[in-house]
């Protein structure tokens, strides 16, 4: 696979999103033997940039690629969060406080079963915490060699320079994709509220992605499929009921119908491309910057493969403009 560079290291240029696997996706798929055989095929193809939180599966993601990595940790680039937390009920509360930051590491390097995380993330900023302390407990964490680098989730310019001026990010993770461009600065609707508390300003995040490469910092896409639809496959809002999308504005029956428009031009560059409308979808958001490193999520090897092989796939100057002029999606993304 092509290459990406993250902090002076080369990592696969498509990462994989380990969340489904344990947590908010037709929970009635999940097979853990499966997964483990996945995410070892995954680090042999050059898909090395591997996703996880403390959170997805309260734990269970975790320790679950833990399980994976037994002789390949060295192959790869291992993130996970910390910020969320359970509350009764099955909601996520945010908690920024130190001492949730602290235990919360040492939890994750027991179930990683690692003696340090490479990238950890502050998953959501709590809005009763100043950043400043939270980020600062995050940076001891470096200097304890627990941690090599830190990254933000979801954030605003404004908090990534704050948090920026304590202490190096080395990463943003925020959703992107064809239907969701808010971290460029486009506006249209496409904002919601993230889980737990609070929810990014009306007006937008700003130019997250502009910010990440203009600062050294890699752009980390979540959902870069949008949550499956732009892959073409979903065409009817018939989702399990423990399936987060079945709460998901966009894919409400009406919703859905109207959105189909946008999968339709994905799928008219897929044709011409010779190529699947998700490999179109992967690729147009490897083409928004070399620091972009998307990280999709599955649990069916052959969709890993797929998503792989979008590195591959270069995108014309016409396919491009075709995808830029996509219509903002209707509903919310939360």
């Amino acid at each position: 696979m092509r290459t990406r560079t993250f902090a002076g290291t080369p990592v696969g240029a498509v990462g994989l999103g380990c969340m489904p696997m344990s947590w908010a996706y037709n929970l009635a798929e999940r097979d853990d033997e499966a997964s483990v055989a996945l995410i070892r095929e995954a680090v042999e193809l050059g898909v090395t940039f591997l996703d996880t939180a403390d959170v997805y599966g309260l734990g269970h993601n975790e320790t679950l690629v833990g399980r994976a990595l037994s002789g390949l940790r060295d192959r790869v680039v291992l993130a996970t969060k910390v910020g969320l937390r359970a509350e009764p009920g099955g909601a996520m509360g945010r908690d920024g406080s130190p001492g949730h930051v602290r235990a919360g590491a040492e939890e994750s390097l027991r179930r990683l079963g690692t003696d340090v995380i490479d990238l950890y993330y502050l998953h959501r900023v709590d809005p009763r915490v100043p950043l400043a302390e939270t980020w600062g407990a995050m940076a001891e964490l470096v200097a304890e060699g627990k941690v090599r680098w830190l990254g933000l989730s979801e954030v605003t310019v404004a908090q990534a320079e704050e948090a920026h001026a304590i202490h190096p990010v080395a990463a943003v993770q925020s959703e992107m994709s064809l239907w969701t461009r808010d971290p460029m600065g486009v506006p249209g609707g496409t904002a919601g509220g993230a889980p737990g508390a609070g929810a990014l300003a009306a007006e937008g995040p700003g130019d997250v992605v502009g910010w990440c490469a203009a600062h050294g910092a890699a752009f980390v896409p979540f959902s870069p499929l949008g949550r499956g639809f732009l892959t073409g496959t979903v065409t009817s809002a018939d989702f399990d009921d423990k399936d987060f999308r079945s709460r998901n504005p966009r894919f409400q029956e009406e919703a859905l119908r109207q959105n189909m428009r946008i999968v339709e031009v994905v799928r008219r560059v897929a044709e011409r491309r010779g190529a699947t409308p998700a490999q179109v979808a992967i690729a147009w958001v490897l083409a928004q910057g070399e620091h972009v490193i998307p990280i999709p999520g599955t649990k069916k090897v052959r969709y890993l493969r797929e998503n792989a092989a979008a590195a591959d796939l270069d995108l014309t100057a016409e396919d491009l403009a075709e995808l830029d002029a996509l219509p903002a999606p209707v509903g919310g993304r939360y």
